[in-house]
């Protein structure tokens, strides 16, 4: 008798495919309402000429930079403490870099032990048999000392600014002490729901400016103190004592400075900012990274949907705003937010180059409260998922990065400059300028039985769907590889620069992320349902289902195991969807004894090595959830369900800490469903009112280590 979870029946569907239209309208602004902006030519990779890809053999082992958290029972070798803030109550570690990733002690055999929870539609999180969970945070709590309470009827963006933000996406967790005791809890706050924050909300048209600036105020970050629970693998906020870490970054008052070879180019001036060096506001924060250095890295994703005004800009300009889904023939394009009210930087007619200025990697320094975030133009502009980093073998940090959208591309960045180990002054900010200069390539692949892709997802006859690729170069420093393009125009507009190259066009690739362990790097492609429709391209090797629903995972072996090299290996360990079709694929394990999954959205490892994956759209009819699996030996390809989240939410995250007894998911927009309002929920998650999105840990009850 199969153990494999009985699959819920299908829900209704809409033109929106698998996510409801309320959050298709808030989440992206109707992406899917209006054309694909990869509009480009480039060759259906099938086409391409597969000598032009090196033929060195790969070597599957061998040294790699791997970033160790410092959390009691990690493997933090000589872990340098920070310079802390005066009178912090705890001496900050950050995390370090060691030849080799080991697992954390006492973190098991890696095999995940614990029974898969089935496929549910419970307003609740749900964690398996033996585990517990708490919320850490949840929307309106207070970050800074000072912050007011929460009073939904008297909300200000004063109020707000000093509060957690609205649908929290990334969580990394930087440990303060070297007994695991205390950390910096650090969160990305995507976007926001007017129709769930604002009691009698009918229309963007009929908010107040005030209400407008609440809802920037709730976009952005928080950093915020939290502590172990009584040795557990509980956390909770700290809420005495001065706090110093303690941080909101926002849409609307938080000055970032511009780093890189386009920093003071023409595209990136502004009435307000001549020189084009000072943005202020970061928006629709996505995923994210931790580095070695101990900051954090934030991906800038669907900043289009701010913006009006489009149809006014010149008509040479009007292409490369196209190409970010930036409406040019509508003032005011389906979803937009009508943000200009409030801050006339938002309309294109009066400042066409603003838009410009977001679509970044965004860099935060949570050790230094005082410090000015960063946008970092070397790692280019695109509707940025995150960026996670591996320091490779010779020194030089390589960063992996997913622009999200239907038919966009992979990209990955070297740094120029080495990575210094140490706990000196001069050596962390030696690291805090590795963003700063370097190449940037994006990702060509190829594909070994092309003339076997039918689209239906049938499993080739060499029994696995892989192939060859190549990084092909965009830009390095101040010179570019792009015919007719400047480098700074390369990394103003990626996009345009990657099509001329022919890159290859994927299904929405959102988190990249390289195991520290074996230096592989594993990219979750969420779906794409028109792949394969009339003139877009046909399925392929590495993007085998035309219409796909269900989303894939792809796994990158650099050759040499080399992160800097130019040439990969790639092949696809899962297929997702009902282990029931035969058009899914789970590395070759037994599917009667895998759980089901759709839309995988964030990827994360465990100490011990395992791939955990979170979703987003479950278009099986079920919540999303939180699953993991092993990549490795006789056990990979079981995926197993960890938790589910609440109705109408996304998993976000994960976040596993170094000693494997805590893991940390943002439930994003729970009762994000069409009708829902203030009035009448649509979810009481989690606290029995109104929806709040919040921050959850989940750990073992016996104190273990998570899964194994």
């Amino acid at each position: 008798m199969s153990d494999r979870p009985r699959l819920l029946p299908l829900l209704g569907t809409h033109r929106h495919g698998s996510r409801d239209a309320m959050t298709c309208l808030y989440r992206c602004g109707n992406a899917c309402d209006h054309p694909v902006p990869n509009q480009s030519d480039n060759p259906y990779f099938g086409d391409l000429v597969q000598a032009e890809v090196s033929r060195r053999n790969v070597v599957r082992a061998g040294a790699v930079g791997a970033l160790v958290l410092g959390f009691g029972g990690a493997a933090a070798a000589g872990a340098a403490p920070a310079a802390a803030a005066p009178a912090a109550p705890a001496t900050p570690v950050l995390p370090e870099v060691s030849d080799f990733a080991a697992p954390a002690r006492n973190t098991g055999s890696g095999a995940l032990t614990f029974k898969s929870i089935p496929p549910n539609r419970l307003d609740t999180l749900v964690v398996p048999n033996g585990y517990d969970h708490s919320v850490v945070l949840r929307w309106g709590d207070p970050v800074v000392p000072d912050a007011p309470a929460f009073d939904l009827h008297r909300q200000t963006a004063a109020r707000q600014s000093k509060q957690f933000g609205y649908n929290n996406d990334y969580v990394g967790v930087l440990p303060l002490d070297r007994q695991g005791r205390r950390a910096l809890l650090v969160v990305n706050h995507e976007y926001t729901n007017e129709d769930l924050m604002f009691p009698g909300f009918t229309t963007f048209d009929a908010m107040t400016v005030e209400q407008v600036r609440v809802a920037m105020a709730a976009h952005g970050m928080s950093v915020v103190e939290i502590e172990r629970v009584d040795g557990t693998g509980e956390w909770q906020v700290v809420t005495k004592g001065r706090r110093p870490y303690n941080r909101r970054v926002t849409a609307h008052h938080t000055r970032f400075d511009v780093t890189g070879p386009a920093a003071g180019s023409p595209w990136l001036k502004t009435a307000a900012d001549q020189r084009g060096k000072v943005v202020i506001g970061t928006l629709n924060n996505c995923a994210g990274g931790m580095t070695p250095w101990g900051t954090i890295l934030s991906g800038e994703e669907n900043f289009n949907q701010y913006f009006v005004g489009g149809d006014a800009v010149a008509d040479d300009v009007k292409p490369k705003l196209a190409r970010y889904g930036i409406s040019t023939t509508a003032r005011y394009p389906s979803g937009s937010r009508k943000w200009e009210r409030a801050d006339e930087r938002f309309d294109l007619a009066k400042h066409p180059n603003e838009a410009n200025r977001f679509g970044w990697i965004v860099e935060i320094d949570p050790f230094d409260p005082e410090s000015r975030p960063r946008k970092h133009t070397a790692l280019g502009r695109f509707k940025h998922e995150g960026a996670n980093v591996i320091v490779a073998g010779d020194g030089r940090v390589v960063a992996y990065m997913g622009d999200d959208e239907r038919f966009d591309y992979l990209y990955k960045f070297v740094s120029d400059k080495k990575y210094r180990r140490g706990d000196s002054w001069a050596a962390r900010q030696h690291n805090l300028s590795l963003l700063e200069s370097g190449t940037l390539y994006v990702a060509r692949l190829e594909q070994t039985s092309a003339a076997e892709i039918d689209g239906s997802g049938t499993l080739p006859s060499d029994g696995a769907f892989d192939g060859r690729g190549r990084w092909i170069k965009l830009v390095s420093g101040t010179r570019s590889f792009v015919p007719g393009m400047t480098a700074a125009e390369v990394l103003v507009f990626t996009r345009l620069a990657a099509d001329t190259v022919g890159a290859t066009k994927m299904d929405r690739p959102e988190d990249v992320e390289p195991s520290l362990r074996t230096g592989k790097v594993y990219v979750a492609l969420t779906n794409n349902s028109e792949r394969g429709a009339a003139g877009r391209p046909p399925a392929d090797e590495a993007n085998p289902r035309n219409s796909n629903r269900h989303g894939q995972i792809l796994e990158l072996v650099e050759d040499g195991n080399d992160n800097t090299s130019d040439t990969f290996t790639w092949s696809l360990p899962i297929v997702c969807g009902d282990p029931a079709d035969p058009s899914t694929y789970f590395g070759g394990y037994d599917k009667t004894k895998v759980s089901p999954i759709s839309c995988p959205d964030n990827v994360a490892f465990d100490a011990a090595g395992n791939l955990w994956i979170s979703t987003d759209g479950n278009a099986l009819g079920s919540n999303d959830g939180l699953f993991a699996t092993a990549v490795e030996g006789p056990e990979r390809g079981h995926l197993k369900q960890f938790l589910t989240v609440p109705i109408g939410a996304e998993t976000c995250g994960p976040f596993i800490t170094g000693d494997n007894r805590s893991v940390f998911v943002a439930v994003q927009h729970p009762g994000e469903l069409t009708g829902a309002s203030v009035e009448n929920p649509a979810s009481n998650w989690p606290d029995g009112d109104i929806a709040k999105p919040g921050v959850v840990v989940a750990w073992r009850l016996d104190g273990g280590p998570i899964g194994s």
